[in-house]
């Protein structure tokens, strides 16, 4: 009998070919899409210093949106998803847009074999795993990574005003983007799980409302800058950055040996 983390994996995949075999395609190359994505790989080229010489590993790459972003800035991306039409359209526009450095790997991580990596992304990822894998994770991911890398996590909050809003006003658009297994995590619990195995770990909230913006507003490209702005201002105030939408997790130094 398959146990708990089969049964995830399989219903995620399930989900995410059929979410892939068109509507991802459509909706991520959507202008205001597409600059969030933007905004999230001069993020992450910022916080983690990764550079021209690096390799970063991303988890729950899907069609590369963003990857392909980030391949300019670094040595090499390497993109993993369960899904295999996510896969070849990763590939696909890998090809089309000529970037050599983003390979995609159709898998998990152990597909990705025993490669050493200057950092790890995982956008949207953590999310989606069950307690026992996420538990799991930090110690997993900091074993590829090399001495003195980084990791990056961005993933909803369980604090999310805008969640709470969305499921009021958008239920049907709300259920559109999520998988039965998928839930909001808290920041600082998520965080706790990569101190034992990570030097330097740090949560920290990204946006308050223009990620769902540009979710539900995908071709407004100007609006989700304005958000972005106004969020940044938002952000700065502590009773509202509570209420962000999404939580990043920045983790330095992975403990080898741990």
């Amino acid at each position: 009998m398959p146990d708990q983390n089969d049964q995830v994996l399989q219903r995620e995949l399930q989900y995410h070919e059929q979410l892939y075999s068109g509507f991802a395609q459509t909706h991520f190359a959507r202008p205001a899409v597409r600059a969030l994505r933007e905004h999230m790989v001069e993020r992450i080229l910022r916080v983690t210093g990764v550079g021209r010489g690096s390799r970063v590993l991303s988890m729950g790459c899907g069609i590369g949106d963003t990857e392909l972003l980030l391949a300019p800035h670094v040595g090499e991306v390497v993109g993993v998803d369960l899904s295999p039409a996510a896969i070849r359209q990763a590939q696909e526009d890998a090809r089309r847009l000529g970037v050599s450095n983003a390979h995609f790997v159709n898998g998990t991580m152990a597909d990705v074999g025993r490669q050493a990596f200057d950092a790890a992304i995982a956008i949207f990822f953590l999310h989606h795993l069950s307690d026992s894998a996420l538990a799991a994770f930090p110690a997993e991911i900091g074993a590829v990574i090399r001495e003195g890398g980084a990791f990056y996590s961005l993933d909803p909050s369980d604090q999310r005003l805008s969640g709470k809003v969305g499921r009021v006003l958008f239920p049907g658009l709300m259920k559109k983007y999520q998988t039965e297994d998928e839930r909001e995590l808290n920041s600082e619990s998520t965080a706790r799980l990569f101190v034992g195995s990570w030097t330097e770990v740090r949560p920290g909230t990204y946006d308050f409302g223009s990620s769902p913006l540009a979710g539900l507003l995908p071709g407004w490209r100007t609006g989700y800058r304005v958000a972005r702005r106004l969020d940044d201002f938002l952000l700065a105030i502590p009773m509202l950055r509570r209420a962000g939408s999404n939580f990043e997790v920045i983790a330095k130094g992975p403990r080898k040996g741990s």
